[in-house]
């Protein structure tokens, strides 16, 4: 039996990257390269959902070439073939499973084995965490558990930073307004 990979470490640098970052670019960038290093793995993305498109667009990723990055759009409903995605996606051979929206572009990179979580708040999707290995890869139910919370802390983080965006859109414009009467 093999250790995990993902286990309450990466949890706890997780938590800690989040909670130390004061910017969203920033913060899903050092997210995906602490993946891709702390596990071994050949890459890592996370997207946010363009809810008038239906489509993940790429936020930050790691160790993945531009061809495969821009393959094209990422569908909800076909990528990963799940409805909706609602539910963690595992693939744990690509080669093995008809569950992908881009088969030859997986192939063509390397990649073996795709993990894939939701990243939702109150029960709604925002985008998704995405593991990519150049192995086949058996995750287990602690490694899944484990990823759940990764996934769902990181659906709190987007939604902050979309609100303090917000909050400092308003605060600018009611600047603004004030300026004008003054």
């Amino acid at each position: 039996m093999t250790a995990n990979r993902i286990d309450i470490h990466l949890v706890q640098l997780v938590l800690n990257t989040i909670a130390e970052t004061d910017s969203l670019d920033m913060l899903a960038n050092q997210l995906t390269q602490l993946f891709v290093g702390a596990l071994g793995i050949k890459g890592a993305s996370i997207f946010v959902l363009n809810p008038a498109s239906e489509e993940l667009e790429v936020l930050a990723n790691a160790g993945l070439s531009k061809d495969y990055v821009n393959k094209g759009p990422i569908l909800v409903d076909k990528s990963i073939r799940l409805a909706s995605n609602r539910e963690p996606v595992i693939v744990m051979d690509t080669e093995k499973s008809d569950r992908l929206q881009y088969p030859k572009k997986a192939k063509d990179e390397g990649i073996r084995a795709i993990v894939s979580f939701p990243v939702s708040v109150r029960g709604r999707i925002i985008g998704a965490l995405r593991l990519y290995h150049s192995k086949a890869w058996e995750v287990s139910d602690e490694e899944v558990v484990h990823l759940e919370v990764m996934a769902r802390t990181m659906g709190i983080a987007l939604m902050y930073f979309r609100l303090a965006t917000a909050l400092e859109t308003v605060k600018e414009t009611v600047e603004e307004i004030h300026s004008v009467w003054l």
